[in-house]
């Protein structure tokens, strides 16, 4: 996880960042507000090798999570055991043969 988490703050800490504010500034409507800035977040992220194998070893329970964040929009904290699962089920990933530098579409 720590692979992944490196990864997306060098290729991707500006969208990470404005959308963590947003997030942060719009505790009731962040859902709506922040959403466009989810978006560029997914398409940064998306891309990369490390971060496509999780998700997809990990699809159950980042699914899980954001169920929760959707049926909580006012008590994002309320989903803090589904991120631990998350970012546990990330920690087991294995990730050898994975190419951590993405190639050139």
């Amino acid at each position: 996880m720590q692979a992944a988490m490196d990864i997306t703050a060098k290729y991707c800490h500006k969208e990470m960042e404005a959308y963590g504010s947003c997030v942060a500034s719009n505790p009731s409507t962040w859902q709506m507000k922040c959403h466009e800035l989810k978006v560029k977040v997914a398409q940064c992220t998306s891309s990369h090798p490390v971060i496509q194998k999780i998700r997809q070893d990990c699809s159950r329970e980042f699914v899980d999570f954001e169920r929760c964040l959707r049926e909580n929009p006012d008590k994002p904290a309320s989903c803090s055991s589904h991120v631990a699962r998350f970012l546990g089920c990330a920690e087991t990933v294995d990730l050898s043969g994975v190419d951590p530098v993405p190639q050139p579409s």
